[in-house]
Order: structure tokens, then C-alpha cells, then sequence
């Protein structure tokens, strides 16, 4: 008998999900644990296992497709049976939100990599459907370029961003080395048709006034993702329901800064290599076990002070993972030491961005640290994760005219701007929390101990 596989709950959450990319097709054997799909649930891109023997007999949902926990998505026939024998799931629901239609097939200018007379290959299929990701559907779909054109160069052929962009550089390229031809039409925004200049007219015509950015931007309308759609409803979450209000301070990072580089020089050639953020988790950690109020949340008529530390991080996913924000969760991080932290956020942030995170990787936080700094923010403000109190948003270590004593120096300074929910957490405790934390930073040799 034929077994089904559905669409399972990834997350406590989770009402539906997105086949991102099918990792199998129609006739593979497949073994109880193996990786079959990357399912996009509410919370992040995950790894999708069968959990019995079988050979795949149908796939009944194409990538990119939105179905409810539950949904039939593919027909697993067991030893003994023959795949063809057996009928697609009839058991598939629609789609919650159905795909955009593939656009028609239209002679375009080939890519340069056809440039030698034949057609590229499209990208391999699994199932009858496209190896792409979806951020390079959406890009080939708002271009107008048939996904048959396009040579993957991702994983098993897989379509992704670079390979739109290749393929709209080879169409502008080819574009370019065709002559204008007489009745070549204005340009959209003109209501005249201008005439073509003569070769030797030093004239700018309507391409080259354009400053060498291309083509116009298209409006186009992009569908949110599972994810994307969480993130809005749980920001507008939490803007409307918790009373938000931000305390500032700035910290002298030189002592953190010549201490984490001591501490990288005697543990190069290990797998360890301190942070910045790691740094910043330990302090915040250490801070809120002397600040229960940083450790809480606010329930109604009462504030609920949490007995673990659980330090969330913000992870930012790659573009080509479909983007978007998820949170890892330190436990207990008031009691590791710099190298444990550091070595839990490294692991978390690699599985956030591959494979993905699971629930219990993101569930738990009793406080958020947000860090931009690495992209040369000096500072900016964060919305609460709900049910946290607070967050902490962190610039960079930026260089800057410090007064030591009566004498300007240059030096690293961050700021660090702290949200808070006002019906936890007062000004008065905001800044005490930021004096403890500064006093971690500052003299860091604290954070060893």
C-alpha cells in the first residue's frame, strides 16, 4: 500500500508551508531519515525527512507552492509496488496561495553563454518543476525571461539571484550589439517618437541619458512569504500593543577590543574565535541576572520574572534563502563562559542560514540582542520580540575623537540603544541596566570570571 506523505507542523505555530525545493524525483529510493524537501514554514527554511523505505511514486506539490499542514505532497510506493502503477495523491489541496503562471514562451536574445549556437539546458527538474529559488523566480518572472533559459548554477542545477543577473547582463550585452534600426519606437514615457541620430551626432539619445543604470524599474507586486508574513504580524504586534520608549548610552570599546584580540592571537589555529556580539551576550547575560526586570515578561496583571537567562540573537538569512530575520536562542547564558557562547551563536547562525533552524532553536528568548554593526551602522533602534521586555540594539565599534583626561584621542566608542516595554521597565532601571552593562564592556576582564 502506498504511503502518504504530508505536510507536516514544523513549528508550534505553523498553519502552512512552502515546498521550497525538492531535494528528489519521481522514481528515487529513498530511506527512513533522508532530506526529501526545504519546506519554508512561519518561522524558516527547514529540511523536510520521510520516515519510511519507499521509492517516490508522485510529487503533487510544485516548489513555490503555499499548501496547509496536512496537504498530501508527494506519494511514497513501499517494496513490492510499482510507482507507475499508483495515481498521484487525489488527497492534495489547493494551494493557499497559488504560484504566479510561468510566462509564455517568447523569442528572446539568448544568453551569452549561447553565444556558440546552442540553447543552455534548463535547469534540472524534480517532479516536473524547476530547480529555483524563490527570489530568482520572482526576478526572472518581474524580467519577462522564460526560466528555460536560464542555466542554474546553484546546487543539483538549482536557479538562483546570480543566475537571473547573468542572464539580465547577457540580454542587455546582446541587446547592445544590435543597430538601431529606423523605426526604432520612443522611449515609453515620450509621446513623440524621437528620430535616431546619425553615427557621427554627438546627440544623447533616450538610452544614454539614463546614466548607465539600464533599463527602468518595473513596479511589480511580491507575495509575502510564510515568513515575511509572521515577521509583519508580529512587529505590528508589537508596536501596537507594548508601549515602546529607547535609553542610549555609549560605550568605550578599546579595553574589550585589545582584550578580544589578546584572547584570538593565544586561540588561533582552534575552532574558536571570539566576537564582538559575544562579548555583548555575556555582558547583557550577566546584567540581567543582576536585573530580574530585564528577565521578564508582562502578563496582564502581573510581571512574570523568568528563572533561565535565554539570550535571543538576531540572524539575518541570505537573500537566496528567501531573506528575512529568525531568532537563536542562548540558554542559560548567564552561565557560559565566552567560548561556549561563542561557539552556540557561530552553530546557530550556520544552521540558520543552510539547513535552518527547528523550534526548540528559536523558542525561549527572555531578552534580544540585535547587532548591525557589521555593516557600519553606529546606531539605530529595535522593536521588542514579544513576550520579552526589552531589546538591545548595537552599532559598531567605530573609530572617533574620545577626551581621555584633558587630552583628545582617537578611540572605539559603540552606542548601544536599549528599548523597553514602560510597563516593565522604568528610565531609572533602563539606565542602571546600561551603567552594568557598560561597567562589563569597559573592564571586560569582568566577563572571565
Amino acid at each position: 500500500m502506498s504511503i502518504e506523505v504530508t505536510m507536516p507542523r514544523l513549528s508550534d505555530t505553523m498553519e502552512s508551508g512552502t515546498i521550497v525545493e525538492w531535494k528528489v524525483a519521481v522514481g528515487d529510493k529513498v530511506s527512513s531519515g533522508d532530506v526529501v524537501a526545504d519546506v519554508e514554514t512561519d518561522k524558516a527554511t527547514m529540511e523536510l525527512a520521510v520516515y519510511d523505505d519507499g521509492t517516490i511514486a508522485s510529487i503533487d506539490v510544485e516548489p513555490g507552492q503555499q499548501v496547509d499542514v496536512g496537504t498530501v505532497i508527494a506519494l511514497l510506493a513501499e517494496k513490492g509496488e510499482d510507482p507507475a502503477n499508483l495515481k498521484p495523491a487525489s488527497a492534495a489541496a489547493a494551494p493557499a496561495t497559488a504560484p504566479a503562471p510561468a510566462p509564455e514562451p517568447e523569442p528572446t536574445p539568448a544568453p551569452a553563454a549561447s553565444a556558440v549556437g546552442s540553447v543552455p539546458p534548463p535547469a534540472s527538474s524534480s517532479g516536473g518543476g524547476m530547480r529555483i529559488s524563490p527570489v530568482a523566480r520572482r526576478m526572472a518572472e518581474a524580467a519577462g525571461i522564460p526560466l528555460s533559459t536560464i542555466v542554474g548554477t546553484g546546487p543539483s542545477g538549482r536557479i538562483i539571484k546570480r543566475d537571473v543577473e547573468a542572464a539580465l547582463a547577457a540580454g542587455a550585452e546582446t541587446a547592445a550589439s544590435v543597430p538601431p534600426a529606423i523605426n526604432v519606437p520612443a522611449v515609453a514615457a515620450a509621446p513623440i517618437a524621437q528620430p535616431v541620430a546619425p553615427a557621427s551626432s554627438t546627440a544623447i539619445t533616450p538610452i544614454e541619458s539614463m546614466a548607465g543604470h539600464g533599463s527602468p524599474m518595473a513596479s511589480r507586486r511580491v507575495p509575502l512569504s510564510n515568513m515575511r508574513q509572521v515577521i509583519a504580524r508580529r512587529l505590528v504586534e508589537s508596536k501596537t500593543t507594548i508601549p515602546h520608549y529607547q535609553v542610549s548610552m555609549s560605550f568605550d570599546m578599546d579595553p574589550l577590543m585589545t582584550m578580544r584580540k589578546d584572547l584570538n592571537e593565544k586561540l588561533a589555529g582552534g575552532d574558536v574565535k571570539l566576537s564582538v556580539n559575544d562579548f555583548l551576550v555575556r555582558a547583557a547575560a550577566l546584567a540581567m541576572h543582576q536585573h530580574p526586570d530585564f528577565n521578564a515578561s508582562f502578563d496582564g496583571d502581573a510581571i512574570v520574572q523568568h528563572g533561565a537567562v535565554n539570550v535571543g540573537v538576531a540572524i539575518s538569512l541570505p537573500e537566496d534563502k528567501g531573506g528575512g530575520l529568525v531568532v537563536g536562542v542562548i540558554r542559560d547564558a548567564d552561565r557560559k563562559s565566552l567560548r561556549m557562547i561563542s561557539a552556540e551563536s557561530k552553530a546557530l547562525a550556520e544552521k540558520a542560514r543552510t539547513r535552518g533552524l527547528a523550534p526548540e532553536d528559536m523558542e525561549g528568548a527572555t531578552f534580544t540582542i540585535s547587532n548591525l554593526g557589521m555593516f557600519g551602522v553606529d546606531h539605530f533602534t529595535a522593536i521588542i520580540n514579544p513576550p520579552n521586555s526589552a531589546i538591545l540594539a548595537v552599532g559598531g565599534a567605530l573609530k572617533q575623537p574620545v577626551v581621555r583626561g584633558d587630552a583628545i584621542e582617537v578611540g572605539h566608542r559603540m552606542t548601544a540603544t536599549l528599548s523597553n516595554d514602560h510597563r516593565v521597565i522604568d528610565g531609572a532601571m533602563a539606565a542602571r541596566w546600561l551603567q552594568t552593562v557598560r561597567e562589563s564592556v569597559e573592564h571586560p576582564t569582568l566577563l572571565l570570571v
